[in-house]
Parts: C-alpha cells; structure tokens; sequence
C-alpha cells in the first residue's frame, strides 16, 4: 500500500493527489452529529404546515408535524408491546405510508429497522428474520404476486393459536410479534392501526424521551445485500451515516425546501430510503410517492398533478417513461432535476431525460448499500458531458482510491477496484465479522467495482471485479442463484452469469449441465426458481450444455459463456455512464 501517497493528499479537495488515483471530498461544512429523529424534530418545528409526504395510491397527505406525530404514535405503540432500543424489527412492505412511519418511529426509538425485500419468497424471508434476529416485523398482506401473510404463515403455522406478540414459532425462534397492515383480522397478528392506538399522549412523551438519549452512532437501519458466497448480509447502518449522506446527496442534486421529489424507487432500498425520504426530511422538501410499486404512467401523472420538481429512477424507469403512451401528453414542465442510479446509464437515455423531461439539473449518483450509499455523484453545476458520462466526483468527508491487486494506488486513468473509507462506511455485516473483514480493511471498504477516475477527479465505473449482474437497478449474484439451482434434483453442474439487454442492463442466464439420465426444460428450471427467489434473479435465458468452460486449474470462464451467449442472442456491450 502506498502509505505516503494516502497521507499527503490533493492540494484540491476532490482533485486526485500526485497523478494517483486517491481524491477526497471537501469538507467545507462539519458532520452532522444529530439523529433522525433529531432531523424530523427540527424539520417539524421549522415547517410544521408545509407538505412532508403525498402517497397518491392511499390518498394520504401529511404535512411535517403530522408526519412527526404519527410517527411518534406508532414508536409509543411499539414501545408498549415491548420493542426496545437494539432490538431489530422487520418491514416487508411496497412503498405505503406505513413505511414511511416505521421508519421514523423505529429511529426515534432506537430499534433497528430491517429492510426486506418486498420480492423476496419464503426462503429469504426465513433466511433475512433468522439472520438477525427480528423480534417483530411489519407485513403487508402481499404486493402483486406474492402473498406475504401466506408466506409467514407457512413459516409459522404457531401463528394460527398464537396470542399476538406472544409467537413461538419452531422455524423463527426470535419473531415474536407480526403487525399485519389493512384492517382484516389475522390470528396471531396485530393489525398497525391497534397498534398506533396504544400510543396515547403519555406513551408519546415516553417514546420522546428515549429519543433524546440515542446517539448518532447507534445502528438504526440493516439492509441486506447479496454476496458470491450466496448468502444475504445484513449491512448495518448508523444515524450518521446516513444522515450525512442524504445531506450530501440534497447538496449535489441541488434539492431545498420547497422542492417536491418524485419518488416511484422502493423505500426497501437506500435510492427510496435514503436518497428519498431522508433527503426530504433533512431539507424539509416534499416527498410524492406515485404508487405502490413503479408503474410509468402512475409517475407521468404524480410528476404533473403535484408539480414535481425533482424525479428519481434506475435507467429502466426513465425509459419506461419516455416509451409510454401518456408521455407525449404529460406536463413535466415543474420539473428541474434528480438522481438517475441504481445500475449504469446508457448515456443516450441521460441526454433524452435532459432535454425530453425538462430535467436540465439531472444527476449521476454511485454507491452501494455499505457506504450508505453514495460515494460519487455528478453536481447541477458539472458540465452536461460530464454528468452523461461519468458518476461525478467524490462527495464531501468521504476518500476514495484505485488499487491493484495488490492494494496499491493507481495512476490517474487506469483501471482499478475503488474502494472508500470516511462516515459512509457501514458498521459492518450483521453478525458476520469474518465477512465484515473480508469488505472493510484498514477502513477501507472494497467495493469490487472497477473503475477509472480521471486528472480532474470524476469518476467511469467500468465493469466489476467479480461477477455481479445489475438487472434493472437490482443487484444479483451469480453464486446465490447458483447454489439455489443445485437443490434441483436433475441439476449436474451449473454457471449463472449476465447477458447485455437493451431494457433492465443485464439478464439473468443460467448454463445447466444435467446429471447422467436426467431430463428438464428451461421452463421446468425456470418454474423451480419462481416459486422460491424473487422473481429478478430467476433466470431468463436457460441453456442446457454438455461441459462447462474451464481453464486448466478447473475454474470456470464466465466471460466464454457471456460472450457466446451475446453471439447467440444476437447482442452487443451497451455504452454507459
């Protein structure tokens, strides 16, 4: 490692240091050091009247101390049924209002909120509540094809003569409550609105007060994300980190108050939680939420019926956006900026949101779920080239460098793995020290991208060090599919790796070598998977072969298969951002 490079530093902040490839953001203003439920105090008192979320689907409008209050209504009702600061309560839900409440009364509590994936089936459910431990989580009954109360119950059939709070359940041994959302009656579940009635004026006060002695430290958020080990980890997340991020974030996209945001990503994931909702409540902006789950001409109206100012979307949105049928008619003209993210930018859809969506202020962002996320984001003030065709530079308090292999800093142009350190970096995977070391060395988290950052400090992600697919904006990898595809019983050998596609980026292709004997069809693989991954890792191309590429040490050679793939199918690398 070169150690003095790393200590003497950019003259410039954000400028790499001596032709190396290490820059770090200004640090012109100090770190916030308050909590979130500091932040939704300050914001309430300084525009209690002014607009702090619209959910068009339910018909929900709250201004900042309504938002407040009923946030703190449910903390004061998770309190009396026992929830406590640590303990960690599960959320699988689409984008509804109740989310939004959970996730301010579990910071104002000191609970851990636990972020599921509202795709997830059965046996991530299983996996992600054991993993950490939930003591309760949050449901809604389902979200398109999945029925969620069909799920748990299937996990926990003691929910059928359960007291609600009181589950003993064999496959879930921690889960203690469920909180169904709706107003049907579930045996074994508590439903959210009796449970925002337990918090009356003085269970309020209590919940308050425990606020006031939580610290900027203290966990309050994991959120998992996959690994080529195939297991999900649990990356836990404090306050500050990301407090100081979605601060970060408001400054670069150019966002205040008075500012509207469309937010159509999920709330399960830092774009919504973090870049979305937490951005509004530390500038006290409006949050518009367009529906349940994204659906293009639901935006298109949210976009023009509340005036939006500012939008956020993967590429897939956008485009979804621009090909829809209402787009020619729509009124984007409140429109101004936003966060294109989530998975690399073709930069000819980055010019079209530009000039066919009003959206002249339209930013990059680069991060991951570990660093709280963003680590890179283009500015409002950054050239048009440059915000097509880079991710920005780096953001403010945070270091970043370009290895080698060998841990050593690259100069300024080549290619590397980026890793970051600074406040942005996660508190580690939950309960998985060894994994925690393996990402996070010296404060340094490796992020297994690589990428280029140039002699004035913007940075190109240019491809990964490992076999990540980033299938429209969600992050799949190979190994966890992989291992799932062994549990079918005609499944010999198998390789699952990302094919170029116009619309999601990437698609998910499985190459299956049968056992001896053994007869499937791509749909019988595909059908297997359905019932049991989320529906974004389930393999769209299958193919059935007699050997696997291998080099002579026996590990397989994935990019032989990717581009034999793009051969077939008759496709080509995309230019990206």
């Amino acid at each position: 490692m070169n150690v003095r490079s790393e200590q003497s530093g950019p003259a410039d902040p954000g400028l790499p240091a001596a032709g190396l490839s290490l820059v770090r953001g200004t640090r012109d203003r100090a770190l916030s050091e308050w909590t979130v439920g500091r932040w939704l105090d300050h914001t309430a008192a300084a525009c209690p009247d002014a607009t702090a979320c619209v959910f068009r689907s339910e018909g929900v409008r709250w201004t900042w101390a309504q938002l407040r209050e009923n946030a703190d209504r449910l903390a004061a009702g998770l309190q009396r049924l026992g929830f406590a600061r640590g303990d960690r309560l599960g959320i699988w839900s689409p984008n509804r209002s109740e989310w939004i409440l959970a996730q301010y009364a579990t910071a104002r509590l000191g609970v851990i909120l636990v972020n599921i994936n509202p795709a997830y089936r059965r046996a991530e459910l299983e996996y992600a509540l054991n993993k950490v431990g939930c003591r309760g989580v949050i449901a809604a009954p389902g979200f398109r094809t999945s029925d969620y109360l069909g799920m748990l119950a299937a996990l926990a059939p003691e929910l059928a003569s359960a007291r609600p709070g009181e589950l003993k359940a064999a496959r879930l041994p921690q889960l203690r409550s469920v909180i169904r959302l709706g107003t049907d009656a579930t045996p074994g579940m508590f439903n959210f609105d009796a449970v925002m009635a337990l918090g009356d004026d003085a269970a309020i006060a209590a919940a308050r007060s425990v606020g006031y002695t939580l610290g900027c430290n203290d966990p309050i958020n994991i959120q998992f994300t996959s690994g080529t080990t195939g297991a999900p980890k649990g990356a836990t997340l404090t306050h500050r980190n990301i407090v100081n991020n979605a601060i970060s974030v408001a400054e670069a996209m150019g966002f205040g108050g008075g500012d509207r945001l469309c937010i159509p990503v999920p709330l399960y994931h830092c774009f919504g939680m973090v870049m979305g909702s937490l951005v509004c409540t530390v500038t006290g902006g409006a949050m518009v939420f367009p529906g349940e789950g994204f659906e293009p001409g639901a935006t298109l109206r949210a976009i023009a019926e509340e005036r939006c100012t500012h939008l956020h979307g993967v590429p897939t949105m956008f485009i979804a956006q621009l090909d829809a049928p209402e787009f020619a008619g729509a009124d984007l003209g409140s429109l101004r900026g936003g966060i294109m993210a989530g998975s690399p930018c073709p930069i000819e859809v980055m010019k079209r949101v530009h000039a066919e969506m009003h959206m002249t202020e339209v930013t990059i962002a680069y991060g991951m779920t570990e660093t709280s996320p963003v680590s890179f984001q283009s500015s409002v003030a950054d050239p048009l080239e440059r915000r097509v065709s880079t991710v920005g530079r780096v953001q403010p308090h945070i270091e970043v460098k370009i290895v080698d292999a060998e841990g050593i800093i690259v100069p300024v142009g080549a290619k590397g793995e980026l890793a970051t350190r600074g406040y942005s970096v996660m508190q580690g995977y939950w309960g998985d020290p060894a994994r925690t070391a393996e990402a996070v060395r010296d404060g340094w988290m490796h992020t297994g991208d690589l990428a280029v950052i140039d002699a004035q400090g913007y940075c190109n992600i240019v491809g990964r060090v490992k076999d990540m697919i980033i299938r429209g904006g969600e992050n799949i990898y190979p190994r966890e599919v992989e291992e799932f595809l062994f549990t079918h019983p005609a499944v010999a050998q198998v390789q699952v790796f990302g094919v170029p596609d116009a619309r999601y980026g990437e698609e998910v292709c499985a190459w299956i070598v049968l056992k001896p004997g053994a007869q499937a069809a791509q749909e019988d693989i595909r059908e297997h998977c359905r019932a049991n991954i989320a529906h974004y890792k389930v393999p769209r191309y299958v193919r059935f072969v007699d050997e696997i590429p291998m080099t002579v040490t026996g590990k397989p050679q994935k990019f032989i298969m990717r581009e034999r793939m793009m051969v077939e199918l008759g496709v080509a690398e995309s230019a990206t951002a």
